[in-house]
């Protein structure tokens, strides 16, 4: 994996083969971050990266300067991973060891960005179930977005809180947003 932009830009970064993760393709990644740039200065935002893996979108976040970043994982090796690097490279990254779904229900922080890439073998109701997490407890910023990383072989264009998807390969990307009462 490597940092696509920012202060680490190129940066090439070996997570241990041993975790259990699928991070993100750098195609992907740039493609998400270019939607991110259209939305947010990422320079002044918080961002919470869910099922965070090998930390890849944080460190990306943290290569662009973005000054309050948690990042939750229920991985032992995943979360190690995260501070070892987070602390190398000098990001502002919070490293949280816990279920996701535990975190959101105990939080009382809002977020302008909560990326999550859950499994892709992940129930349709448990990623239904993320969404309406976030939304019922208040976790975004007004302006706020929730991205979730699928497979695209799964829609959820039926979520009351979807906007929209962009799809790479055999990845998916839907936003969520707050719809605002017109």
């Amino acid at each position: 994996m490597r940092i696509i932009s920012g202060s680490h830009r190129g940066k090439q970064l070996i997570a241990p083969k041993t975790l259990p993760v699928r991070p993100t393709t750098d195609f992907a990644k740039e493609s998400l971050f270019n939607i991110l740039n259209n939305y947010f200065f990422l320079d002044s935002i918080k961002v919470l990266d869910l099922f965070a893996g090998t930390g890849n979108i944080s460190y990306e976040f943290g290569s662009r300067g973005c000054p309050d970043i948690t990042a939750v994982d229920s991985h032992a090796a995943c979360v190690q991973y995260i501070r070892k690097t987070a602390e190398a490279l000098a990001y502002p990254i919070e490293v949280i060891k816990g279920d996701a779904f535990t975190y959101l229900e105990r939080n009382l922080s809002q977020y302008d960005v909560i990326f999550a890439d859950p499994p892709y073998d992940i129930s349709p109701e448990d990623l239904n179930r993320l969404v309406t997490l976030v939304f019922e407890r208040n976790l975004l910023s007004e302006d706020g977005l929730l991205i979730i990383e699928h497979s695209a072989k799964i829609s959820m264009e039926e979520n009351p809180y979807f906007d929209h998807e962009r799809r790479y390969g055999g990845t998916a990307f839907s936003l969520f947003g707050v719809k605002s009462e017109e």
